[in-house]
């Protein structure tokens, strides 16, 4: 691909540890449903290790309590010296140097709870194969398959594919989600186990066909509006800005497995999209805090989503100064005028058919 395509973002995961806050929305359901496939899904005999993977890992603070979890389910149904493997995979740029650190200092981590319990990384992007076929048993990713393999289009009038008028643009982006997400679950197929299941949980669409965020997006947008009337942003670095993040309806979802609901012998046994917490919004509701309830959200956004953007900027341009006034300006609209995020979510499990015939 051109390079001008490729989308340049700290980690698959897309989030980093400043903002595990905000990501830990969704995250009790996906724990629970993660703890029942850990119940049902086939174990290797050993020696051979149970195999579990987490797509799209960035610093591994979201892998913590749901693999913590899956572990303690898999022991009930093991011998304690029986070896577990875990594979945390994510683009090679990610920060694997942090995640190592989490993994071994974090008072949640899995490693100090069960002595046969091993770690491992893959630094390559998991809309390829990552993993040998029938090699895992059980998969998780959280809050990153949002994330295109690539930015198909600039976004001429927005930041965000879902807030643009430019149906053009709005064709490309759902053109790429659909062979993002075809791809993705292509190759989970091939690596899962005959039994294997996949946890996902990712950015949806809700019933209207809204991303949500759209307080957080707005407000980025004015301050990018002001930063390139006061000449700290030009008009072009400006187009080049987007988010390459998308959410998908339940029909995104579910188009590789039609007509017959298998696809590389996978097939969904869950599918849920829900409208998570905003728990910045929950805690504004206590405090009456506008100033703090507007900082944390722009803290999120500069996590999440700002390398993106800085990646947009000239070479000569200062990114420290531009990420600085974007987090400030943002933070300031949304404290002048507190709205709850809606932010909907999917929550999934897939699961690999044995060979039949």
């Amino acid at each position: 691909m051109p390079e001008s395509s490729i989308v340049v973002r700290p980690s698959e995961g897309g989030f980093s540890t400043a903002s595990s806050r905000l990501q830990a929305a969704g995250l009790p359901a996906a724990i629970k449903l993660f703890e029942r496939a850990a119940e049902v899904v086939p174990l290797p005999s050993p020696p051979p290790p149970i195999v579990i993977a987490d797509y799209g890992a960035s610093t591994g603070h979201n892998s913590l309590l749901p693999i913590g979890a899956a572990i303690a389910v898999l022991r009930k149904r093991t011998r304690p010296e029986h070896s577990i493997l875990v594979t945390h995979t994510d683009v090679p740029d990610n920060d694997f140097t942090t995640m190592f650190r989490t993994l071994a200092d974090d008072p949640d981590t899995y490693l100090r709870k069960d002595a046969a319990t091993f770690a491992t990384a893959v630094g390559r992007s998991f809309y390829s194969q990552i993993l040998p076929s029938n090699s895992v048993n059980l998969g998780w990713t959280s809050w990153a398959i949002q994330w295109l393999s690539r930015v198909p289009a600039p976004i001429p009038d927005h930041i965000h594919v879902n807030y643009s008028s430019d149906d053009g643009v709005r064709t490309a982006y759902a053109k790429q989600a659909a062979h993002d997400w075809h791809e993705f679950v292509a190759f989970r197929g091939r690596e899962l186990c005959p039994g294997g299941r996949l946890v996902v949980l990712t950015t949806a669409l809700d019933e209207d066909g809204e991303f949500g965020l759209r307080p957080l997006l707005t407000a980025m947008l004015d301050t990018l509006t002001e930063l390139t009337a006061d000449g700290l942003l030009s008009q072009v670095e400006l187009t080049r800005m987007s988010i390459p993040i998308v959410g998908r309806r339940v029909a995104d979802f579910t188009a590789p497995f039609a007509p017959s609901g298998r696809f590389e012998r996978l097939s969904i046994e869950h599918l849920d999209v829900f409208n998570a917490e905003d728990r910045f919004w929950r805690h504004y509701q206590i405090d009456r805090d506008a100033d703090a309830f507007g900082a944390q959200w722009a803290a999120f956004a500069r996590a999440a989503v700002v390398p993106a953007m800085v990646a947009a900027l000239d070479p000569d341009r200062d990114a420290q100064q531009f990420a600085d006034r974007l987090e400030a300006g943002t933070a300031a609209r949304l404290a002048a005028a507190p709205k709850q995020m809606p932010i909907p979510l999917a929550l999934l499990m897939l699961e690999k058919r044995p060979k039949t015939g």
